[in-house]
């Protein structure tokens, strides 16, 4: 054979070889990139986002757009081809696979979790919202999981309203746990409750539940903490439930928005609710999308995947975005062309800086940098 042909046909192997290897080794990475963008003030799926019903509202123009990311499963590994790619690639980012699911969490571990945390950012959206308007909420404490197994089990249930522990009112999730560790295990502590289908039927008909059972539980000796040393701690009672708080609203507010998942949509759902209980456009028509977790008391969070939710928002046509104070500096440093980054700390700020786009004084916006 040739020399020249024998060079040939052994590169080519080689290059076969480099192929197969590429496709097949994988790598412990995963990607990111823009996930869809939709409107608060629009539809999704042929139905509007969000449905207020009880209360006057107004039509409302332009876009208050939440944005997504788009990530990889949790069982799919990436090949070298794939990893390399994204690495060179504008939209989309690869990350070690560790950093989406950590602790070896499964992709159905890691939707239940992140659909926990879109019902919960739903829930202080609509608080956040009614405050910024001087509506009233009113909140109490509930029990927001019951432990397999424990002496709470067929007594008390999700949902239920905790009104006392031992004829002491609670108004915080906090006072149950310290109420309860104020036993020893084996005493009995007795919870004044109102069960979930009467909680229900009250939040439906917009009043705060009434009443009240009791209903005794037998504590029990709680499994020592992580770091916990071997005495500390052993004598605390615990009876196996977690507390958490639910709102009554005066009116019915429903956010319909399936696929999506985490807390990062708070701000803009909020911001959508406002617009839709207030005469004229927060906006003025222009179209603005951000981003940013938000609590009761209207604080904006942090977020992930800052950068492939510009590059979503500016893809659909986002000429503003609302950025959470923590991700500003990430922003900045890759923003796309035509998209005005502005710095959000609370709902007041955003709704603030809404007027000024509306007005046209963008001169004067909050802004992101680097710094």
């Amino acid at each position: 054979m040739p020399r020249r042909t024998a060079t040939m046909l052994a590169s080519a192997l080689v290059l076969i070889a480099l192929l197969c290897a590429g496709v097949l080794i994988k790598v412990p990475y995963s990607e990111m990139s823009p996930g869809p963008t939709v409107n608060t003030l629009g539809e999704a799926r042929g139905e509007p986002v969000l449905q207020i019903s009880g209360r006057k509202t107004y039509p409302a123009s332009g876009h208050l757009n939440m944005t997504t990311v788009r990530v990889t499963g949790a069982d799919y590994r990436m090949n070298i081809f794939e990893a390399v790619y994204g690495w060179l690639a504008h939209d989309s980012v690869v990350v070690p696979h560790d950093t989406l699911y950590p602790d070896g969490k499964t992709e159905e571990e890691s939707t239940q979790e992140n659909a926990e945390e879109f019902s919960q950012s739903q829930e202080s959206a609509k608080v956040a919202a009614l405050k910024e308007l001087d509506i009233p909420v009113s909140t109490q404490v509930v029990v927001s999981t019951v432990v397999k197994g424990s002496p709470s089990e067929g007594k008390l249930h999700a949902g239920d309203v905790i009104k006392a522990v031992d004829g002491t009112a609670v108004k915080e999730p906090d006072d149950v746990a310290k109420l309860v560790t104020e036993h020893r295990p084996g005493e009995n502590v007795t919870f004044t409750i109102v069960p979930a289908k009467e909680a229900a039927a009250a939040e439906k008909a917009g009043r705060d539940p009434e009443g009240g059972e009791k209903v005794t539980i037998k504590t029990v000796k709680a499994p020592p903490a992580e770091g916990d040393g071997e005495e500390e701690g052993k004598d605390r009672a615990i009876v196996g439930i977690r507390a958490g708080t639910d709102h009554t609203f005066p009116f019915e507010i429903d956010i319909k928005l399936a696929d999506v998942g985490g807390p990062s949509a708070g701000l803009m759902f909020s911001l959508g609710i406002i617009d839709k209980l207030t005469p004229g456009d927060l906006t003025g028509g222009k179209f603005v999308a951000g981003t940013g977790t938000i609590d009761d008391a209207g604080t904006v969070g942090p977020i992930g995947g800052i950068t492939m939710k510009l590059v979503g928002a500016r893809n659909a046509g986002a000429r503003y975005f609302l950025t959470p104070n923590d991700n500003c500096a990430s922003a900045a440093a890759d923003t796309p062309d035509g998209l005005t980054l502005v710095r959000v700390k609370t709902i007041e700020d955003a709704t603030k800086s809404l007027e000024r786009i509306k007005a046209g004084k963008t001169a004067g916006l909050p802004s992101c940098s680097t710094g």
